[in-house]
């Protein structure tokens, strides 16, 4: 397996997996990762979106891009793109850029069409358990400041949530020599069973209201609107808009940290269910009556492969000084010690965990069938130990049948692609508003 570039364009170390599962990964070509964010589609319907939309997004996924690639990208006349950008323009959204590295001499010189990036900013925050990030993007999707809040451990009252969602905004905002006013969106994730839709946190491991009303009372916070998702989603759209996911219609994306989650693209767009709380893989039920799960259910996926599942495995299993105390995290890391040490019961902790972990992988793909499975997480160089095992069983029902694999990729990203996943969808719904009213009066 590869460990993929990060979104930053820093090189995460390689490595290479010398085994029988089979090739697991499409790198991303390198270009992408540098100029334009965004779904790269061709020929979108039409139907769908304005075509001063679509010409804008094809603008701004490509980065830099002529009247004419944009025209035969989207399969419509080079008259209909002029009209569009012309407007475009006229709203202050879009601009000319010389091409670079073209001989001038003679006549006109060869122009590209670039987005604005200064037309609007947005902000994206993670909230999560211990420690909130958020990021300040242009409008291009270009990272102007990123920061940190370390955070207290367990639920807190919407009080206590709205008091750090203030630290960290005017943290990252200050960074990026911008104020509130200057936001034209802000997009928050966080974990837990969010209705998009409504705004509405019917239950989270974060929050300790149950149908908390989050997003209105943050839409009343702050002088922009405010869109909150569940945090899998909305790395789903970091991979989407910014990552591996940018060339592919149809793919999903499972994460294994202190809780289990998922995010699912189906032709380019983000599948939430009918009500918007659909995917929750984390909660599917895999023994009846089993382990307690943080969510209150019995049985859960969660309760037998993420961190605290792990770390409840190996204070029972292991034979160590009661009288040592240690946290969460120093656990997991001596439980990972153990286990390449050669300690027999560590390794069938991770072990059985793996087991789990593979019946999971393996329905995501029989029941969606994607072109790329995802797996990220900070957690998963524990998860590295049995890594050969989870994907061979992964690929065994593909096999038998004699149908092709899945492809199957490992990412280890840091906090802030969660961040600009939340970014991405205000991008999103920015874009969404201006399509209605190009000169944002709506």
């Amino acid at each position: 397996m590869r460990l993929q570039r990060d979104y930053c364009g820093a090189a995460k170390k390689n490595i290479q997996s010398e085994n029988k599962v089979g090739p697991m990964v499409r790198m991303e070509r390198k270009d992408s990762m540098i100029q334009g964010c965004g779904p790269v589609r061709s020929q979108v319907d039409r139907t769908a979106k304005p075509l001063s939309q679509q010409v804008f997004e094809k603008i701004r996924s490509a980065g830099r891009i002529s009247r004419s690639d944009v025209a035969k990208d989207l399969g419509v006349s080079p008259g209909s793109v002029t009209s569009a950008v012309a407007a475009l323009m006229e709203a202050g959204l879009v601009r000319e850029d010389p091409r670079p590295n073209r001989d001038t001499a003679r006549g006109r010189p060869p122009v590209d069409l670039t987005i604005v990036p200064e037309a609007r900013h947005v902000a994206g925050l993670n909230l999560r358990e211990g420690l909130h990030s958020a990021v300040i993007t242009d409008f291009g999707g270009t990272v102007l400041a990123e920061a940190e809040l370390p955070c207290a451990p367990g639920r807190k009252d919407i009080g206590e949530l709205l008091t750090e969602i203030d630290l960290l905004l005017d943290r990252a905002l200050r960074q990026a020599g911008l104020g509130r006013g200057d936001l034209a969106a802000v997009g928050a994730g966080l974990p837990g069973f969010v209705d998009y839709a409504q705004g509405v946190v019917f239950w989270s491991p974060i929050v300790r209201e149950r149908h908390a009303p989050l997003r209105a009372v943050l839409n009343d916070r702050l002088p922009c609107a405010v869109y909150l998702d569940n945090d899998v989603n909305l790395l789903a759209l970091a991979e989407s808009w910014f990552g591996m996911g940018r060339h592919i219609a149809d793919f999903a994306v499972v994460t294994i940290e202190h809780g289990v989650g998922m995010g699912l693209v189906i032709d380019n767009q983000l599948y939430r269910g009918a009500r918007g709380m659909g995917l929750e893989i984390g909660h599917t039920t895999v023994q009846l009556d089993g382990a307690l799960c943080r969510c209150g259910q019995r049985g859960c996926l969660e309760a037998y492969i993420a961190d605290y599942a792990l770390v409840r495995e190996a204070s029972t299993a292991l034979e160590w000084d009661g009288r040592v105390t240690r946290s969460p995290q120093q656990t997991l890391e001596a439980l990972f010690d153990q286990a390449k040490a050669g300690n027999d019961a560590a390794r069938l902790i991770f072990h059985r965990a793996g087991r789990y972990l593979s019946a999971a992988l393996a329905n995501t793909i029989r029941i969606f069938d994607p072109e790329l499975l995802l797996i990220s997480g900070a957690r998963l160089r524990y998860d590295l130990l049995y890594a050969e095992e989870v994907l061979a069983e992964t690929h065994r029902f593909s096999d038998r049948i004699g149908r092709s694999r899945t492809e199957i990729a490992i990412n280890t990203w840091g906090d802030t692609v969660w961040a600009r996943g939340a970014a991405a969808l205000a991008l999103a719904e920015v874009t969404d508003a201006l399509a209605r009213d190009p000169r944002g009066d709506a």
